[in-house]
């Protein structure tokens, strides 16, 4: 998971980039860039950490230009802590390119043996972005037919780009002296969004941005989700072109965005995040119903943030009262996206304090969106429990994340998931938990789902069902020898 955005504007975009970027910063903490272009040329700055911390006055002087593309990183591939490893990513040709990626791609080993035998394509690190940059510059460099790079150049090299590729992909490209590139895999598996307001002219400016917050908060007009395969290429000067690119697209967003990524107050494929969460909360509301004796609860606490809608509807479904027992630090980062167990445990501690009041000689239901690797919701119970609390009821908006995540989120390991091979009482002895309630798979869907236009979701990390072909368990063990070498 990271977040992306693109901007072709009538005037300066290095604010604008940077402003969303900061819009975006819980998608990713690891590393941020952000490139521009003024006319043919490139002008780029990425670091490791945070935005505010990446970007001085003399890197925003030196981002000169009316079209953009930032990046904000969750390291799920390749190394978190090398600033090699930061987008965007670039190449020389054709013309020049600089590409962002959100997503995963699935068949890489592939693809790395056709990029150096068949393309004679080097790259230089181990991000699958760098990858998919070059096989994005290869086929554009084949189908470039005139002397100048047309719409129809782009949408047959992006065509091609999806033969080639496997995984999830939202992605967002400048090409020098043309204008800026979008596309997003055939599956949807990814959010990608498209904005665009006036300015005055003939043309508009236009906003592509992974979540709908952006769009609104840079005072553009939310147009529409870009579709599965769908290819977006919007020139230098403002013109709007878009063809499909897939021959046989279908719709599979990520569950997991819905559940903890996105903020609340975001829109992605026609489904308001916040309103799922509560719907989540009404679910689980009736799960807890037939599990447990209601009287034996006295208060219904989230883990905040993201937990919280949920917890209101269950507080509210059940008709217990809905307290707030946990404080953020909200200058610790999101412990689910740190890149190491140890630092995960650390922050906890960090992250969340109990006060001692609201816990005192009572029996409290937790409510927390999500359980995958247990290290935050055992020292929850912990901290319940020395804060006072005569006995602890956790539950989780979500189904037991009992298999890896190979689309974009860092859980690609079945040893490192509580859930995987464990049954839930299992679990809740491990987690040091007295009774544990989980979400129902058919419930969580419907709660994202809703009366959406959506059909169906990317569920793989609860059901161990896999949109594309690649993910086999050969694949999965491939991966875990990776992650652990």
């Amino acid at each position: 998971m990271c977040g992306i955005v693109g901007i072709v504007s009538s005037e300066q975009v290095n604010q604008q980039i940077y402003d969303s970027l900061l819009l975006l910063q819980h998608r990713g903490q690891d590393s941020t860039g952000i490139a521009t272009m003024e006319d043919s040329v490139f002008h780029l700055r990425k670091s490791k950490g945070q935005v505010r911390e990446a970007y001085r006055t003399r890197d925003m002087r030196a981002l000169r230009g009316s079209i953009g593309l930032g990046h904000v990183r969750y390291a799920t591939k390749g190394a978190a802590d090398r600033e090699e490893e930061a987008q965007p990513f670039y190449v020389n040709a054709p013309y020049g390119i600089i590409l962002v990626h959100n997503g995963n791609l699935t068949n890489t080993q592939e693809l790395e043996k056709q990029l150096f035998n068949i393309d004679r394509r080097h790259t230089n690190s181990t991000s699958d972005t760098e990858m998919l940059l070059n096989v994005l510059a290869t086929e554009l460099q084949s189908q470039i037919v005139k002397n100048d790079l047309t719409p129809d150049d782009v949408f047959r090299a992006i065509r091609q780009v999806h033969q080639r590729v496997e995984g999830s992909y939202a992605s967002i490209a400048l090409i020098a002296g043309h204008g800026v590139l979008a596309f997003r895999d055939p599956f949807g598996i990814r959010p990608l969004v498209i904005g665009k307001r006036n300015n005055g002219s003939k043309q508009s400016d236009w906003i592509l941005a992974s979540e709908s917050l952006v769009i609104e908060n840079n005072d553009y007009e939310i147009v529409r989700d870009v579709a599965p395969g769908e290819a977006i290429f919007i020139s230098s000067s403002g013109e709007f072109f878009s063809e499909q690119c897939s021959s046989n697209p279908q719709l599979f967003p990520c569950s997991f965005e819905y559940v903890y990524l996105a903020r609340p107050d975001s829109v992605m494929n026609g489904i308001s995040v916040y309103e799922a969460r509560l719907r989540m909360g009404d679910f689980l509301a009736e799960t807890i119903k037939r599990e447990v004796s209601l009287g034996d609860i006295d208060v219904v606490m989230p883990i905040p943030d993201s937990s919280r809608p949920a917890a209101m509807q269950v507080a509210r479904q059940l008709g217990i009262e809905y307290r707030e027992g946990f404080f953020k630090n909200r200058y610790v980062g999101r412990t689910f996206i740190m890149p190491g167990q140890a630092q995960r445990k650390r922050s906890v501690r960090q992250k969340l304090n109990a006060m001692g009041t609201e816990f005192k000689n009572k029996n409290v239901l937790i409510v927390d969106d999500s359980i995958v690797r247990g290290t935050t919701s055992k020292q929850i119970v912990q901290m319940a429990k020395f804060a006072g609390a005569n006995k602890v009821t956790f539950t989780s908006a979500a189904p037991p994340v009992r298999f890896p995540h190979v689309y974009g989120i860092n859980m690609p390991t079945r040893k490192e998931l509580i859930a995987h091979n464990r049954t839930t009482q299992e679990i809740a002895s491990k987690l040091l938990i007295d009774k544990l309630i989980y979400q129902e798979v058919s419930d969580l869907e419907k709660s994202i789902i809703d009366n959406s236009q959506v059909e169906a979701l990317d569920m793989c990390c609860f059901t161990g069902e896999y949109v594309t072909k690649m993910v086999t368990s050969e694949y999965l063990d491939w991966v875990e020898e990776e992650y652990s070498s």
